[in-house]
């Protein structure tokens, strides 16, 4: 085996062994709204900001690791440059935003995994 190759599995294993305090930092964007988990460092909250003046809301979408066949839905409906964040709770595994269109579908970012 080359060096290459053993320092890739030792680097691998290392990887799958230790768990990790925190989650990865993930974005999505959609239309006007751009959404984050975690929000304020905790892996169980999602925020969504309203970055359009269009005079419609903004949502997340997300699931939790406890409830994995529930979708919650978090929006703020407090206008552009304004951000909401969900209650605290178990991880968020996947999410998107979503800017809300009445009349025709919403613009959403697509389902992102954290």
């Amino acid at each position: 085996m080359t060096r290459t190759k053993i320092v890739a599995a030792a680097l691998l294993t290392l990887a799958l062994a230790v768990p990790t305090a925190t989650a990865a930092a993930v974005d999505a964007y959609g239309g006007g709204a751009h959404g984050w988990t975690p929000a304020t460092n905790d892996s169980g909250k999602a925020a969504v900001k309203d970055n359009s003046s269009d005079g419609d809301p903004v949502k997340a979408e997300y699931y939790r690791t406890d409830t994995t066949e529930t979708k919650r839905t978090l929006w703020n409906h407090s206008g552009p440059g304004t951000t909401s964040y969900s209650a605290d709770g178990a991880r968020i595994y996947k999410f998107q935003v979503c800017d809300e269109n009445y009349g025709t579908p919403d613009d959403c970012s697509g389902w992102k995994i954290s």
